[in-house]
């Protein structure tokens, strides 16, 4: 989980203020699509997904940069949940309806901002998690080889079989 709240912003003269959200791993489903879930003024967005400013900026976003798959010009993929909340006395809806969030450059950056201090986030979560895997590899490939280090240690210096169970086990300590 990460998330991020931009300091409040101004397009237009109207004060606005962006925040982020991402929760990445869990039961999520790991092969889908990003699921995104956009808010202006706390009331959730849920028609013309492709039409909001949201979304566009979503994908724009170079997800590859947070270790996460993403084709070009589409979201990407990967167990990750995002939240976008655009707070503001005067949101730029694109029509009457109120269905999705219009393209301003300021709202846009601001958006793109808390979608990569997430997905810096995201990214050394990932980067952590594959490189404890790593570390499990290599070491489960050492662990077969202890038993043959000790049989040759033993051969080389003479000692008995007592002190060749507490070289393997050093060894394994190690």
């Amino acid at each position: 989980y990460a998330s991020a709240t931009r300091p409040p912003a101004v397009y237009r003269g109207n004060p606005f203020q962006v925040e982020v959200a991402v929760a990445f791993g869990g039961d999520i489903d790991a092969e889908g699509a990003v699921t995104l879930m956009r808010f202006a003024n706390r009331v959730p967005l849920f028609y013309q997904q492709s039409a909001c400013a949201i979304t566009r900026t979503l994908i724009d976003t170079d997800w590859r940069n947070y270790r996460l798959s993403q084709s070009s010009g589409a979201l990407p993929t990967g167990p990750l949940v995002v939240l976008v909340h655009l707070a503001s006395v005067w949101v730029p809806f694109t029509s009457e309806s109120k269905e999705a969030i219009a393209h301003y450059p300021e709202i846009i950056k601001e958006i793109r901002l808390g979608l990569q201090e997430c997905g810096r986030r995201v990214g050394e979560h990932i980067g952590r998690q594959r490189r404890a895997a790593e570390a499990a590899r290599k070491k489960s490939y050492i662990e077969q080889y202890i038993s043959h280090i000790a049989d040759a240690l033993q051969e080389i210096t003479g000692d008995g079989s007592r002190r060749r169970k507490q070289v393997e086990n050093n060894l394994q300590s190690i």
